[in-house]
Formats: structure tokens, C-alpha cells, sequence
């Protein structure tokens, strides 16, 4: 994982249908050299963390797993 400014993000920002209407929520977006861009949506101009395809893919996997429910309200 680091942190980079926006100007890597090459995709469109996106967020899960799932999010509330206040915009609690994170948002994901491809970025520059095969790396996954994650910010919060409520402040779109602060940072923004990379992460590799296999991080992205090991988290979605354990939160389709359950691993992460009891962080959850």
C-alpha cells in the first residue's frame, strides 16, 4: 500500500450501491501502473492510498468471506 495524489487515478471514482445517502463511504478507481486507487468520499481532494490487485483481491475475497463482519454495525 502507499499513498499517491490523485493525479494517478486514470478511472472513474465508484462506490457500492450499498453506501448510504450521507456518503459515508469509500471510493475505488483504477490508477497508473496496475494499481487500485481507495479514497473517502467525503473528501475527494485528500489523500488517496494504492493498493496492488492482489491486496484489492484478498481483501474482497475475506470480506465475501465474512472475515471482517464484526467490524460492521
Amino acid at each position: 500500500m502507499s499513498e499517491t495524489s490523485t493525479n494517478q487515478v486514470r478511472g472513474t471514482w465508484r462506490k457500492s450501491t450499498f453506501s448510504n445517502p450521507s456518503g459515508n463511504c469509500v471510493e475505488v478507481a483504477e490508477a497508473t501502473n496496475g494499481l487500485v486507487a481507495v479514497r473517502n468520499s467525503r473528501d475527494p481532494e485528500g489523500g488517496v492510498l494504492l493498493y496492488t490487485r492482489p491486496e484489492i483481491d484478498a481483501f474482497v475475497r475475506g470480506a465475501k468471506a465474512g472475515e471482517f463482519d464484526d467490524l460492521t454495525s
